[in-house]
């Protein structure tokens, strides 16, 4: 029988390459999106983190979590740093989040309270891509708002290659170590198959927010 890890990685590869083929997705890798439109992004990704980060905390001992769970991952004061930075210090009040993104914090809400073991589809989604994939972005990213070094690129930020390296394997191998059954294993597949479903929206709500302007 595959691992959980081999699993995740092969059942939701085509969604995850729907994702990828996103206008906005596209636009983001090619350094094409602009400090408003990345701004606009972040400040999705945050509540999405913060409802993710607060339910893993507090499920911590859950005997799933507690495989996968870091503090080194935690990203949701990067975020806030990096909007702080990129937009200014009133960016929770001038930058609304897309409604993807508000029905992925309800949908974490939901399975905090009826089965947490979920939340490690939703961690396996954000932060394996943010070690992997993330790494190269936080270079595009970078060049393409022509940042100074670390300035508002926090985000991706988990410390030296070796650092990431270390992280991202650990978090597989606690994939790995996950209680074996069935039946919570397709359930957790299923899950991260559905955030991939979810992270498209926000990402097609994104691309139509960024076009808006020079469609006026």
């Amino acid at each position: 029988m595959n691992s959980l890890a081999d699993r995740l990685r092969s059942q939701t590869w085509p969604a995850h390459k729907q994702v990828e083929a996103t206008g906005f997705v596209r636009a983001l890798l090619g350094g094409q999106v602009d400090r408003a439109g990345y701004c606009l992004l972040l400040a999705s990704l945050h509540p999405i983190y913060a409802a993710l980060e607060t339910a893993m905390q507090r499920h911590a001992h859950h005997p799933g979590i507690a495989r996968v769970f870091s503090p080194e991952l935690l990203r949701e004061a990067a975020l806030d740093s990096d909007l702080h930075h990129l937009h200014g210090p009133a960016w929770r009040d001038e930058l609304a989040s897309q409604p993807a993104a508000r029905a992925y914090v309800a949908r974490i809400a939901e399975i905090e309270h009826s089965e947490p073991a979920l939340l490690v589809a939703h961690a396996y989604v954000r932060y394996l891509g943010d070690l992997s994939g993330g790494q190269a972005l936080r270079k595009i990213v970078a060049r393409a708002l022509e940042l100074e070094p670390q300035a508002g690129t926090r985000f991706y930020d988990f410390g030296s290659p070796q650092q990431v390296g270390v992280l991202a394997q650990r978090f597989r191998s606690g994939l790995d170590q996950i209680d074996g059954d069935p039946a919570l294993s397709d359930a957790i597949v299923g899950e991260a198959t559905d955030a991939f479903r979810r992270h498209g929206e926000l990402f097609e709500q994104l691309d139509r927010a960024r076009l808006a302007p020079s469609l006026a």
